[in-house]
């Protein structure tokens, strides 16, 4: 009896080590490749600390940049990622999807704001309703990111198209960006940050997540110039920037169009199941969408697909997390 009993236990631990063992090597590991806008970079630090303090054994790698410029490295240059964050999710349908990912999942939104300090020129009587006098007078130095590389680039540019129409002023376009050098204009939004801080900047345009995230002072605008509201994208539509194609010496027109930031997985992933683990991470109404609206940059709670057969092409494990939403 007490020979059976011996076997039993001993065939009892071998199981649960065998287990233990299968699921220890079943759990997703190793590195996961994030390319980002470079206005996620605050609220996408704190979610990879609080994501591998729950996955200690994954280690995210992010890069942030300019999210036309980040989605050409892998679609142009061959760089490696597994995921890919854009500041306006249309850049993945463009850049990416079919070839290069099969599905694009809308999380967030963000609107313009037009950014100061208290160094900067006529800081002290700047307001809505007069920035763009203020933005005009010599002697005031103000930017924006590069429409090529950078969603807020373009956006940018738009906000002073829709700018002209919403005040009734004619010119006012030209004579802003007339106002404006192109040393001014920079690769990415964030790197607008440093020259505000420095002194080295008077005003420059930014994501309201951005400004909120490094305590800039800044100007809201009326919902019909922010950008930051859909009820709005008929207005929106007016505004029309050109931008570089894909190809060298080709151009395509962008469009006015309400802030909504996308996110998708890489097809040639080489971590697929920490991806997704991730990504789930993220999506989660207590988890990375908590951080964004903690952040200034309120998100789709649920997140948004355009279509079923977009959320049936979804990881499994994702398909909880969203809705079917145009």
């Amino acid at each position: 009896m007490k020979f059976r009993t011996a076997l039993r236990h001993i065939a009892l631990a071998s199981t649960v080590f065998f287990l233990s063992t299968t699921l220890a090597l079943a759990a997703p590991k190793g590195k996961v490749i994030l390319f980002h806008a470079g206005s996620l970079s605050v609220p996408f630090a704190k979610i990879e600390k609080d994501f591998e303090a729950l996955h200690p054994e994954i280690d995210v790698l992010r890069e942030a940049g300019g999210s036309t410029k980040m989605a050409r490295l892998i679609s142009e240059v061959g760089k490696r990622a597994d995921i890919m964050a854009s500041a306006d999710y249309k850049v993945i349908d463009n850049n990416l999807v079919p070839n290069f990912a099969d599905w694009n999942i809308r999380f967030a939104t963000n609107q313009l704001v037009l950014c100061y300090t208290d160094q900067s020129r006529f800081s002290d009587t700047v307001t809505r309703d007069n920035w763009h006098d203020i933005l005009t007078k010599k002697g005031v130095v103000w930017g924006h990111s590069d429409p090529n590389l950078d969603p807020c680039g373009y956006r940018s540019l738009m906000v002073l198209q829709l700018a002209e129409k919403f005040y009734n002023i004619d010119g006012l376009y030209q004579k802003l960006i007339d106002n404006r050098p192109m040393k001014n204009v920079r690769p990415k939004s964030v790197e607008l940050v440093n020259l505000l801080k420095t002194g080295n900047m008077d005003y420059a345009w930014e994501y309201l997540s951005v400004a909120v995230q490094h305590g800039l002072k800044y100007i809201t605008l009326d919902d019909h110039i922010n950008l930051g509201n859909y009820k709005y994208d008929a207005f929106y539509k007016q505004a029309k920037v050109e931008v570089t194609g894909k190809k060298p010496g080709t151009f395509k027109t962008k469009n006015g169009k309400s802030c909504t930031y996308g996110l998708t997985m890489i097809k040639n992933s080489r971590n697929p199941a920490a991806a997704e683990l991730f990504l789930d991470y993220l999506l989660s109404a207590d988890g990375g969408l908590a951080t964004l609206a903690s952040m200034g940059q309120p998100p789709f709670v649920p997140c948004r697909v355009s279509s079923d057969e977009i959320k049936a092409a979804l990881p499994q494990g994702l398909g909880k997390l969203v809705e079917v939403k145009n």
